[in-house]
């Protein structure tokens, strides 16, 4: 298949930018733009943060696993909620015709972007700090991950140019 045609899938916590960055990339690349979290408000009604306080995070994860499992969309930039890695499944289903890139940043300075954590949507324990999802996630993302764009000290037009050299190689 053409490489054209392969989706371009972005992981990565809460606060890297992966929507910006996706949006961008997107543009840049002439491709169509998926963010799976707009999928999943969309499709439910309401954002996410209802969504996570009314059913919890594991009943959370299988709602957003059954819209990712949903997408068919050919050669498109895709940025995926923090919580996708939780699904072997959705996570088969996206890399099945794609390079999956993890957008990777310090915890500190993700902690210092996420401003309003309580209203971010995030699928995290009532008793869980950011820092401790963090560390659960990482190993995920990094097996999930076909390349690791460093974000460290870089504003969003930096992260698609590092991508698109990455792509280029």
């Amino acid at each position: 298949m053409a490489a054209s045609a392969q989706n371009i899938v972005l992981i990565g916590m809460a606060g890297v930018g992966k929507s910006t960055v996706g949006v961008l990339l997107a543009k840049a690349m002439l491709r169509n733009f998926v963010d799976t979290d707009l999928v999943v408000q969309s499709a439910e009604g309401k954002p996410l943060q209802n969504i996570v306080d009314e059913v919890g995070k594991q009943s959370f994860q299988q709602i957003e696993e059954q819209h990712v499992l949903s997408i068919q969309i050919p050669g498109a930039v895709i940025a995926t909620g923090g919580s996708v890695v939780y699904s072997d499944q959705a996570m088969r289903h996206l890399k099945e015709n794609a390079t999956t890139l993890f957008l990777e940043l310090p915890v500190d300075q993700l902690e210092q972007r996420i401003t309003d954590p309580e209203s971010r949507g995030l699928a995290i324990d009532k008793d869980q700090t950011f820092q401790e999802l963090y560390l659960e996630r990482l190993p995920l993302y990094q097996q999930y991950a076909d390349h690791t764009i460093d974000c460290d000290g870089l504003d969003h037009e930096q992260v698609v140019s590092k991508i698109l050299a990455q792509l280029n190689n």
